[in-house]
């Protein structure tokens, strides 16, 4: 699997993941319900993408944010 994602990008998405998560179980707007779910999910999807340094929606559109090798 190649990298399509960039040192910058993948902060951001760690960063957001972080928020989303601290939304999740570290506030009452998203205590319960489907919001909490879906920032849950939204999290640990933009924190595994950041972690493997593919997102597989760059690939599809052809998105490099990364230095060719």
């Amino acid at each position: 699997m190649t990298r399509n994602m960039g040192t910058l990008d993948r902060v951001g998405r760690l960063a957001l993941a972080a928020i989303l998560l601290w939304i999740a179980f570290g506030t009452a707007f998203a205590a319960a319900g489907a919001l909490h779910w879906i920032a849950i999910a939204v999290a640990l999807v933009l924190g595994l993408t950041a972690l493997v340094g593919n997102c597989p929606a760059y690939g599809l559109l052809g998105i490099r944010t990364c230095k060719l090798s």
